[in-house]
């Protein structure tokens, strides 16, 4: 939210300073909403221009596309008006420069004036204005549909979910099969024989 007020501030005021500077001096004393739009693509001339046909058009232009921007936090549509300002105030000093021979400053009013560090400025403040701000938070998608549990409270008696009675697995009575046959027992061979009958009569 900070970094949206502050970038907002520094847009505001680099959208300002672009609008103004065509109303100060670019070279040589010259205002630079007396330089016709159409220099900046065929050459400067000494043609004077009006107002709604100067170079004020495309910094008029970014002025509005910044403003479009902030009220929609768009941190890319402040960032278009500032490579726009940049843009045609490059532009121009390179057909100056052209024109002139050479681009020179100095402290008797002479060369560069300053609409054109205006310009300059003010397309700087809009990319770092672009680059402060936060812009808009991308909405969270919302949580589907939850199964609820019902909770147990004083007025609903808790109750356990039905379970099956323990039952012991279920084992069928082992039964030999009839192709197995057991061997015969043999008894060991110091065994006696069993008892039997006495052959004759006792002894007297």
């Amino acid at each position: 939210m900070v970094r949206n007020v502050l970038g907002s501030i520094l847009a505001l005021a680099g959208a300002t300073a672009a609008v103004w500077s065509p109303f100060r001096a670019w070279y040589d004393g010259r205002h630079g909403s007396t330089y016709r739009i159409d220099d900046l693509f065929s050459g400067i001339s000494a043609t004077k221009a009006e107002v709604a046909g100067s170079i004020l058009l495309p910094f008029a232009f970014a002025a509005l596309v910044t403003l479009v921007g902030l009220v929609l936090r768009s941190r890319v549509l402040v960032a278009v008006a500032g490579l726009i300002t940049l843009g045609f105030a490059v532009l121009w000093m390179v057909r100056q420069g052209q024109a002139a021979g050479n681009l020179t400053v100095d402290s008797s009013g002479n060369g560069l004036g300053q609409g054109v560090a205006m310009a300059l400025g003010g397309g700087l403040a809009l990319l770092l204005a672009a680059g402060l701000m936060s812009g808009r938070r991308r909405a969270e998608p919302e949580p589907g549909p939850r199964s609820e549990v019902p909770v147990p409270t004083l007025d609903t008696p808790y109750e356990r979910p039905y379970e099956a009675p323990y039952e012991a697995p279920y084992e069928a009575p082992y039964e030999p099969r009839h192709d197995q046959q057991q061997p015969p027992v043999e008894p060991p061979p110091h065994a006696q024989p069993p008892y039997g009958p006495p052959e004759g009569p006792p002894r007297a």
